[in-house]
This record gives C-alpha cells, sequence and structure tokens, in this order.
C-alpha cells in the first residue's frame, strides 16, 4: 500500500492504458483492492430537438398581452 501511495499517479496511467492493477497489503501480499479505468460515460443528450419532425415555431417566445398583464399582475 506505501508503494501504490508514492507511485499512484503510474498506477492511475498504467490503468488508463487497460492494464488491471492490483493492490496488495501486509506481507503475504494479500490482495486487497484493484484499479481500472472506468468506460468513459455518454454524454446524455435531450434528444428533443434532434428529432427531424421537431419545430420550434416562429413566435415561441412571444407573450400574449393579455397573459404579460396577468404575470405582472396588472390582469383580471
Amino acid at each position: 500500500m506505501f508503494e501504490a501511495k508514492t507511485r499512484l499517479s503510474e498506477l492511475v496511467r498504467r490503468a488508463q492504458r487497460g492494464e488491471k492493477v492490483v493492490l496488495t497489503t501486509g506481507r503475504k501480499r494479500t490482495p486487497v483492492a484493484m484499479i481500472v479505468a472506468l468506460k468513459p460515460a455518454k454524454e446524455r443528450v435531450f434528444d428533443l430537438f434532434y428529432r427531424p419532425d421537431f419545430n420550434i415555431p416562429g413566435d415561441f417566445d412571444e407573450l400574449p398581452e393579455s397573459e404579460q398583464k396577468a404575470w405582472s399582475g396588472e390582469g383580471e
């Protein structure tokens, strides 16, 4: 374990190259842990806008005057 602490960067690089690095402890060198590379996480994409049949209306960000008044407290 002491050796692993002093050489952690090197051990991580070895794991990134595909090697499974086993950490041991004690005189009997009992395996206690393993350093392995993780698969890159897939980026989550909100796919609603990637659909070919999806269109955002031209007036999407326009709010009717009656609703503007309601939101500002001037409405009915």
